[in-house]
């Protein structure tokens, strides 16, 4: 079990910062294996929006705190669900503001399955599984960095 307060891990703000950079990172990821299979393309070009930054960072920074809440009551299945739940409310939400402004960077609008454009229920299983992601590799492995006093990394003995 991981907790905060135990493992001396990065400040928040960090923490926020490196799931920003990693929520950023996949959807370029993502959007150029997209891009890939639809053009079979090897530019496999890329695209994302500085408001991703912004978005990516919040969302796996509440899933960190929910899954500090929850790993000890409920399943990692049941775990990932409500991140994807999450993880649509979130888009929803951004995506809605985002238009009202005229600034929403993504359209869903020709998937069968959009809620007003803002979202598509067929990316369900892929948010799925990468919130299963963001949980055991990112958010984990965030928590267990360190610095010490001086801001450095902390080192660890060789084995």
């Amino acid at each position: 079990m991981v907790r905060m307060q135990e493992t001396g891990s990065l400040r928040g703000i960090c923490r926020w910062y490196v799931y920003a950079l990693h929520g950023l990172l996949c959807e370029i990821i993502f959007t150029s294996s997209w891009d890939f299979a639809t053009t079979c393309s090897w530019k496999l070009s890329g695209v994302s929006s500085v408001w991703a930054f912004f978005i990516y960072g919040t969302a796996i920074f509440i899933i960190e705190k929910m899954f500090l809440h929850l790993q000890t009551r409920c399943h990692l299945w049941c775990r990932c669900l409500i991140y994807t739940l999450w993880a649509y409310l979130w888009e929803f939400s951004t995506g809605y503001i985002l238009k009202a402004l005229d600034a929403c960077p993504w359209d869903y609008s020709h998937f069968s399955g959009n809620i007003m454009g803002l979202i598509t229920m067929e990316y369900a299983v892929p948010w799925f599984f990468g919130c299963m992601i963001v949980e055991q590799v990112v958010i984990k492995n965030t928590l267990k960095l360190q610095l010490t006093q001086d801001g450095n990394p902390k080192k660890h003995k060789e084995i």
